[in-house]
Order: structure tokens, then sequence, then C-alpha cells
């Protein structure tokens, strides 16, 4: 007789949180300031995001197509540790690509770069952003005297475009340039390469105009002509597309992870009958999240400004990921999953998308989360370069998104006093007025610490709205479906919301700022907080019959009940018989 395998459910737990706790902190350490990176490679606002955009338009079609076949196929094991392997490996792929401008690529301060206060090159680092074609550059106040040529290490042919120019300009500028050239460590530079692609086109098009014409050949000088289109792009469109392939690739292998994670946990704790304790899983990733950042940012800003030949120190963000990612992957080895192919699928996310569509309170909560994931949205992608242009560093940074996530794992200590205040359908108007709050002071910092106090905001706008979302759930959903219908929420706010949001934000970014990005994401949020409470009275409230809650009754309640209905009937029919037979006895 075959033996039923024990279930340790506290070991279960410990293993997933551990697995939960590196991987959220290897994708803090990289993700939150993967946007400022793209920005020191020379992207523009527009094209940072379309790049993030994308990114999160893969995540919202392939999780949950990967989710089913790896259902399918029974590979989640297999699925998870090539995940977290070719998502290592491709983020260090990112690493390959070189700069546009060397003025901008690096960020470095006047100790990084080598240069005394009492020397007479006193420099002011002023990162700005004038226009489409100079996102990032870098103004130094050098001088008049001219450095002798020795210390010029740039000849014609490697000079960048802006560089170039300066043949044009005053003596003043001229030196700067120069000066800029002497004191920043060489780094690999897409001009050369953009001269060489240009030298190499003209030989390509008077072979061409040498071909004769048959139908083979023209289908090749057809092929060639495409090619040396794309050779004649400008440096920042090449880059651009360069980025978006490695982006994409890398999504690609990353999205399946949490999905089939949360997928095996969750029906290894169903059969062990302890899914109520699942939860603590997102506790975990918050905790991982503000660990990772937080320490990253510690990390790169004691690092110097370069850490070998031609590798800037932002390089340390990618070596973090890909280190903490295989730490993760012997935890990946043991992590609690379970396949139960008996176990009926009524929580399917069509039917979760159905439930929300039937709904009128579901469907302001749907939006409400929408409006929240295109507002965050241009926080994550866009704070970080608000913070660059006070003077913000990494340390600056790291910290800030670690407190927030933080006060975001802090809800729950304060969601039992909350709930006995307000409804869910108020706390998500509180949610979103608090994450408008944050957007507004987000637009007037002064300094590098001045978003701090606005992080504390984040346990009312995030903290308080997916605990919002969460009842929300619980009263809409059938038995079972609970988490199908948290799915589709978080699908909308996290990747649709966040998607808009990128593709949206980049082009108003570019076109009017980050400062008035964030004022009119604020405007926007707080004009629907006045509208929702609104729609919400109006919005007819339909009750639903909480089934767990009638199967989670005892039996013998149900026995009792009936019993005593049967008791109720017995004693009337007896009380009437008594109240006959007396009668009859007083008429005779």
């Amino acid at each position: 007789m075959r033996r039923t395998k024990q279930i340790d459910i506290n070991r279960a737990l410990a293993l997933a949180g551990t697995f939960s706790f590196l991987c959220s902190c290897s994708k803090a350490s990289l993700l939150p300031f993967l946007t400022l990176y793209f920005r020191q490679l020379g992207l523009s606002p527009a094209m940072t995001g379309v790049v993030v955009g994308t990114q999160h338009s893969i995540t919202l079609l392939w999780s949950p197509l990967s989710a089913l076949l790896c259902r399918h196929y029974n590979k989640r094991r297999v699925v998870i540790g090539c995940s977290l392997v070719l998502s290592a490996l491709i983020a260090l792929l990112l690493l390959v690509v070189p700069p546009t401008d060397v003025s901008g690529s690096l960020f470095c301060n006047t100790s990084d770069l080598g240069v005394e206060p009492n020397d007479s090159l006193a420099e002011e680092l002023r990162v700005t952003m004038a226009g489409p074609r100079s996102w990032t550059t870098v103004h130094l106040k050098a001088p008049v005297s001219r450095p002798s040529r020795t210390n010029v290490s740039v000849t014609r042919s490697e000079a960048s475009p802006r560089q170039n120019v300066a043949k044009e300009e005053p003596a003043s500028s001229r030196n700067t340039s120069v000066l800029l050239s002497s004191v920043t460590i060489p780094t690999r530079t897409s001009s050369v390469l953009h001269s060489s692609i240009n030298s190499s086109v003209e030989p390509l098009r008077r072979k061409r105009s040498e071909v004769i014409s048959s139908k083979p050949e023209e289908k090749k000088q057809d092929s060639l002509d495409f090619l040396s289109s794309l050779k004649e792009m400008d440096v920042h469109t090449q880059l651009f597309f360069l980025l978006m392939f490695l982006v994409s690739a890398w999504e690609f292998v990353a999205a399946p992870l949490e999905w089939a994670v949360d997928d095996g946990l969750f029906e290894y704790l169903d059969f062990a009958d302890a899914a109520d304790r699942h939860s603590s899983r997102e506790l975990w990733g918050l905790l991982g999240g503000a660990c990772g950042v937080g320490v990253s940012g510690l990390l790169v800003s004691k690092l110097s400004c370069v850490l070998a030949a031609e590798t800037p120190r932002s390089a340390a963000h990618f070596y973090t990921y890909a280190g903490l990612a295989g730490v993760a992957l012997p935890a990946a080895v043991y992590h609690p999953l379970y396949l139960n192919r008996k176990r009926q699928r009524a929580g399917g996310l069509v039917k979760a998308v159905q439930l929300v569509q039937g709904s009128p309170r579901a469907l302001l909560c749907a939006l409400t989360v929408l409006l929240v994931g295109v507002a965050g949205s241009a926080v994550d992608n866009f704070l970080l370069w608000q913070m660059q242009e006070v003077g913000g560093s990494e340390l600056h940074m790291g910290l800030t998104l670690s407190l927030g996530l933080l006060s975001q794992a802090a809800f729950p200590l304060f969601a039992g006093w909350v709930s006995k205040i307000l409804s869910p359908g108020r706390v998500l108007v509180v949610g979103a007025a608090s994450l408008g709050l944050q957007c507004f002071y987000y637009s007037f910092l002064w300094g590098p610490w001045a978003a701090l106090p606005a992080q504390v905001l984040s346990c009312f706008s995030k903290g308080a709205l997916w605990w919002a979302v969460r009842v929300h759930c619980e009263d809409l959903a059938v038995p079972g479906a609970e988490r199908s219908v948290r799915r589709v929420y978080k699908s909308v706010a996290l990747h649709l919301g966040s998607g808009v949001g990128s593709f949206t934000g980049g082009f108003a970014a570019q076109r009017f700022g980050v400062t008035w990005l964030f004022r009119g994401v604020a405007v926007g949020l707080m004009a629907w907080c006045v509208c929702l409470p609104v729609l919400q009275w109006r919005a007819p409230h339909q009750r639903r019959i909480n089934y767990s809650r009638l199967l989670a009754a005892d039996g013998s309640d149900a026995i009792d009940s009936e019993s005593e209905q049967e008791r109720d009937w017995l004693d009337k029919a007896m009380e009437d018989d008594r109240s006959n037979n007396n009668s009859r006895r007083t008429s005779h």
C-alpha cells in the first residue's frame, strides 16, 4: 500500500518565502534603475517610454499563456530554473550596448572624476532636459587657458557630433569641450561605429548599381537596400531598436517566472488545506524589494565612477541582479510545487473577467486600478530622472524607494483600524488621492532628500488600495475564483495600466517635461477621486451569497436546525390535539 507523503507546511512556507525574498531582491536591485540607465545611454523620454511599455505588453500577453503551457506539460520547475538563468544572461548583455554620448554616460561627481576642489578647474555638473536633441548634457565651467594638446586624446575621426560643432562655438565653449575630453575617461562611443557604418554604405551602393537586373538579383538588391537603410539610421534610432530587441527577449524569458511559482505554491498549499496562508508570499516579496533597492543603491553610490576600463559603475546593478538570481537558483530546486490535475479550475481568467464585467462596482474598481497603474508608471519611469535633476545620487534613490516599499508592507498593521472607519469603496478613493498627492509633491522636488517624506504615503496609496481590491475580490468572486479575480486586477494595473502609462508618459515627458508630467497625472487622479464617490453611489449594489462561508459552517448546525423545525411542528400539532381534546371534554 502506497504511503501518503507527509507535508510540512511551515517548511514549505519558509522555502517559498526565501525564494520570493531573493527574487524580489534581485528584481529591485535593477528594474527601478533601468530607465535611469537608458537615459545614460542616450535614449529620449519617448523612446524610454516605448521600451518600458513594450516590456509590460509582453508580460500582459505572455504570462497567462506560459502559465497554461506549464500546467499542461507539467514543466514548472524547469521553466523557473530556465527563467532565472536566461534572464540573468540577457540582462548582462545590456552592458554591451555602447552609449551614444561620452559626456552624458557616466554622471560622475567631482570626486569621481579625480578633480580636487582646490584645483583651478572649478566644475559644475548640471543635467538638463532642454529638448529632443540634448536629453543629457553636461556643462563644465573651465578657465580660459587652453590645455596642452598632449592631454587631448580625441581625434577628428573619433569625435562625437557635438564635438564636431565646437568649431562654430566661442572660445570658452571650445575650452570646455577640450577639458571634458581630457577629464572624462574614454568610453565606448557609438560615433566611431556610426562613421564606419556610413563609410561602408558607399561601396554597397556602387556595387548594387553595377548589378545586372534579374529576378534573384533583384531580391538580393532589395535586401541590401533594406540593410543599408538600417545602417543609415541615426545613432539614437539604432540604440533604440537594439534595446527594444534585448528588453523584449529579456521579458520573454522572465515573464513566466511569477505565475509558475504562484500557481505551484497555491496548489501545494491547497492540497494540504492551507491555502489561506498563501498571502504571506506577498509580504516577503515587499521586504525583499525594499532590501534589494536600498542595498544596491548604497553599493553603487560607494563605488568609484568607473569600475574598470570602459565600465561605468551603473553596471553594478546588472551584476547584482545576476548574482542574486544565481543565489535564488538553489532555492528554486526545493521550492514547493504541486500539480493537481483533478482540481476543478472554477476560477479561470475568462470567468473572472466575466465576473468583473457583470458588476458595475467591480468595473469602477477596475477603472480606478487602471488609472492608478497609469500614474504609477510615470512615477516608476521618471521619478529617478527628477531626483537626478536636483542632484540626487543612487544612495538617495535607493533609500527613497526602499522606504516606499516598507511603508506599503506596513499597511496590514492599520487594516483593522481602517476597515472600521472606511468602506472598501472609500479606501479606493483614499488610495488614488494619496498617489495623486505624491505625484504633485514630486513635481516640486528641491533637493536629493526631498522625495523621502512623500514615500510614507505609499502606505495608503498602494497598500490601502490593494487591500480594498482584495476585499472587492472576496465579495465578488465565487468559491475558487478569488485568486483569478485578483489576478485580473493586478494585470490591469501592473501591466495594462503601466504599459499605457509608459507609452503616453514618455511622449508627455518629451513634450512638456517630467515636472508637468507629474502635475498632469496628479490633476487627473484628483479629478477621478471627485467623480468616483458619485459613481459608486449611483451604481447598484449587488450582494452575492458567500457560499464559502456556508460551506465552512458545521454540518451539525444544519442538522440541529432541521430537528428544531421538526420539533416545532410536532409541538404545534400536539398543542392543537390537546386543545381539541379539552373542547370535547367540556362539551360532554
